[in-house]
């Protein structure tokens, strides 16, 4: 005989400080205080939780010039029921982010980001809830990408493929997954891709439920199943949320039935929060009183609609620190811009949300060799698939790369051939410069053998801050960099 139970899982990802609406066709959409609206109406109304799985930090200036204080204090009125940790929530340090934990009114949770002395994990691995009779289990797994925002800390480790993150869910379960546990949820950041290599490797005996995923803002209209899991994600900001409705069978601890969908926030659906609108716009009002003024203006609007392919903006900003700094390349992380548009106006507002990594620069010199095996390697099969790292060229590069034949047809500078025996100097940003294993593949001691690196500024936003302010109009920039070959 069955025990069935109801639970509704309301679930967000990659929020990345999208705190205010916006208006869509003469209607408002999105923004956390109808998102907090919508949440609490369906709480008064049914058996439900909310969980956010990963990138609460980055992408507003709200949230960048409190360094996520803000964003902790919003979302402590959002009131999530439990949080995994993303890849951005380390990006102002792990001390940083531990303090920030302090602060939260609301559990944090992560499996494997661990000291590596001891092998402690940093955080609590997972958290078991109970609401309207049914107990439920959340485990908390990172990207590994927080390896390399983490590179230079040594006692920071964590799991780098899905076997292993795999191993310390089965661990996870088989300590705490008792008789008296009805569901098994599992909050990732790793990307819908490896989400659906994660479900496939784990053993049913374990009892995970469905997977709540994030990282690669995949928009989906129904769940992925792989080894009897659902497998879904809410796309990205505070524009929709998903909605799992799901009839739990108490005798055998799993799901009788489902229904899932991705809702829209708008007016029509959702009432706002005012409390926590007005917090809101008392951190606006500040930051538009010490950010509110032009830098310059573009021609037309620039975009960076995706970040595996040369951009307007991409190739404006490298051609901005290759010219400032005078060296002969600049590869900017295309990741770096976080944001599809910008201009023809631009206030320092706007630039510091489309370029929040205010980093340092460091030269390294290559010789003209390395520079090839840096970009082969950049331009792997994996890069046009979206999985990792991108460089915009700054001006003077041309380089025709042949997919099918996996080889550089040609590649000049300043239209003269790569000389495999000159040495180059290249601008790299630090988080890029402390992963130069990993992101270019190339040994660390091998260019510093060529010429000890360099920093050549602490600071990429007052570069470009500088360069923009004296230029009165903006024109387009050239686009002919990369050539990709079918």
């Amino acid at each position: 005989m069955k025990d069935l139970k109801k639970l509704t899982i309301l679930h967000s990802n990659d929020l990345h400080g999208d705190f205010l609406a916006k208006e869509t066709d003469e209607k408002l959409l999105g923004g956390v205080s109808m998102l907090s609206g919508y949440i609490n109406k369906v709480r008064d109304e049914e058996n439900a939780l909310y969980v956010i799985s990963g990138d609460m930090f980055r992408g507003s200036l709200i949230d960048q010039e409190y360094q996520g204080i803000s964003t902790i204090e919003i979302m402590n009125l959002l009131a999530p029921d439990v949080v995994t940790l993303g890849n951005h929530e380390v990006d102002y340090g792990i001390a940083h982010l531990l303090f920030l934990e302090k602060c939260a009114r609301f559990p944090i949770i992560n499996a494997n980001i661990y000291i590596t002395t001891n092998h402690v994990r940093m955080f609590r691995s997972h958290i078991i809830l109970m609401t309207g009779g049914i107990r439920i289990l959340f485990i908390g797994v990172l990207t590994k990408d927080v390896l390399a925002q983490t590179r230079q800390d040594e006692l920071i480790g964590t799991f780098v493929d899905v076997n292993e993150a795999a191993q310390e869910i089965g661990k996870i379960c088989n300590n705490y997954r008792t008789e008296d546990i009805d569901f098994t949820v599992l909050l990732t950041h790793i990307g819908f891709e490896e989400d659906k290599v994660l479900a496939a490797k784990l053993d049913k005996e374990w009892g995970v439920d469905i997977i709540i995923g994030g990282h690669s803002h995949t928009l989906l209209s129904e769940p992925f199943v792989v080894n009897g899991i659902p497998i879904v994600q809410a796309a990205t900001g505070s524009s929709q949320i998903g909605r799992f409705d799901i009839m739990v069978d108490r005798n055998t601890n799993a799901i009788d039935t489902y229904t899932w969908e991705l809702v829209p926030i708008d007016e029509d659906h959702c009432p706002q929060d005012k409390a926590l609108e007005q917090l809101i716009r008392k951190y606006k009002e500040k930051t538009d009183e010490k950010y509110t003024r032009i830098v310059t203006r573009f021609k037309s609007e620039f975009t960076h609609p995706v970040r595996n392919q040369q951009t307007q903006l991409g190739n404006l900003f490298s051609d901005i620190f290759q010219q400032s700094l005078g060296i002969d390349i600049m590869l900017l992380g295309s990741g770096s811009i976080r944001t599809e548009a910008l201009g023809p106006i631009l206030e320092l507002q706007d630039l510091l949300v489309a370029f929040p990594y205010d980093d340092a620069v460091f030269r390294i010199s290559v010789t003209g060799k390395q520079l090839r095996q840096m970009m082969l390697f950049v331009l792997r099969d994996e890069s046009f698939e979206g999985h990792t790292e991108f460089y915009q060229l700054s001006k003077g590069i041309y380089l025709e790369y042949s997919r099918g034949k996996r080889t550089i047809e040609r590649f000049t500078l300043n239209d003269e051939d790569i000389d495999d025996s000159r040495i180059y100097t290249v601008g790299l940003q630090q988080f890029h410069f402390n992963n130069i294993e990993q992101f270019f593949g190339l040994d660390p001691e091998e260019i510093a053998a060529n010429r000890k690196p360099k920093v050549l500024s602490t600071s990429t936003v007052d570069i470009l801050d500088e360069y923009l302010c004296q230029v009165e109009l903006v024109q387009p920039v050239t686009m002919d960099r990369l050539i990709i070959l079918p």
